[in-house]
């Protein structure tokens, strides 16, 4: 990496791409989803919000509000602030790779930690704290002895050693734990290379916002293809809310019996669920997009 070299970065989620794509759509930006690996996906942006090119049509919250603002904000921030939104709602952690003309790095977000990061200068000299690495580690749960090793060798000066070749180190360490990104991902290429080698893969697939309805939408509809599924729509679910109702009914007629607001309260919030149930299910089958089941 030089002087020169064109800003760019990736979103590395541990998940698999169908539990990635309902979160990267609220993030408002474009960006092309492929899978990364076992149990890993990547996010490439297609806006560049951190060079603040203005305010073409199709562009992205982040780079629309860098263009009004007319101070970009750089990468790493950028990037950061991307991985916080993606981790805080999931229960998967997220790695924000980036770099530019004159740093590389990383940040990784995980639910509501805080973020851990590291940063090395464009010639390889690290510019960040130790025990970052060692929270890196832990966070992902990489072995303690000869993960946290290589990982300790980032942290050391070599003049033979750039950072992009620090950040290639990082990843075959994460290559441990089923990371292999798809071919042309190459830390310290130019974001237009990256979109590029991205768009060719067979799996790639691309998010663009497109308005809340259709994200609540994707979300239900992720929660619904998931193992809970047969549990919030369908038969199940039906047969499921009706038998809430049904215990629910002679309990609240208890507990006004016998005077009791525990019956009474319980049964109350069996009739609640019951009804919740049902009306969400009457709801998405007649929604025009809630589909058929």
């Amino acid at each position: 990496m030089n002087a020169t070299s064109s800003a760019g970065a990736l979103l590395l989620c541990r998940a698999e791409p169908e539990s990635v794509r309902p979160a990267a759509h609220l993030l408002r930006e474009r960006m092309l989803l492929a899978p990364a690996g076992d149990g890993w996906s990547v996010l490439v942006p297609e806006g560049r919000p951190w060079q603040g090119q203005g305010q073409g049509q199709g562009q992205g919250a982040a780079e629309k509000r860098a263009g009004e603002e007319g101070e970009p904000q750089p990468v790493d921030r950028v990037l950061g602030g991307w991985a916080a939104a993606l981790a805080v709602g999931s229960a998967w952690p997220v790695l924000a790779l980036w770099w530019d003309g004159d740093r590389a790095g990383y940040t990784l977000a995980s639910g509501f930690r805080r973020p851990v990061g590291y940063v090395w200068l464009a010639d390889g000299t690290p510019a960040g704290e130790d025990e970052a690495m060692h929270t890196f580690a832990v966070r992902l749960g990489l072995d303690p002895v000869l993960d946290v090793q290589r990982l300790e060798a980032l942290t050391r000066p070599d003049p033979e050693t750039d950072a992009r070749t620090r950040l290639r180190g990082l990843l075959a360490v994460l290559a441990h734990l089923g990371l292999a990104l798809p071919s042309g991902l190459d830390p310290g290429e130019p974001a237009e290379r990256l979109c590029v080698a991205a768009g060719r893969g067979p799996t790639t697939e691309r998010i663009v916002w497109a308005g809340w309805r259709e994200a609540v939408k994707r979300e239900l509809d992720a929660v619904e293809s998931s193992g809970f599924g047969p549990w919030v729509r369908g038969p199940r679910a039906r047969a499921l809310a009706l038998a809430q109702l049904a215990a629910g009914l002679p309990l609240v007629a208890l507990g006004a019996r016998r005077r009791s607001g525990g019956w009474a309260f319980a049964g109350a919030l069996l009739i609640v669920h019951g009804a919740l149930g049902l009306g969400y299910d009457r709801i998405r089958a007649s929604a025009p997009w809630g589909g058929t089941n």
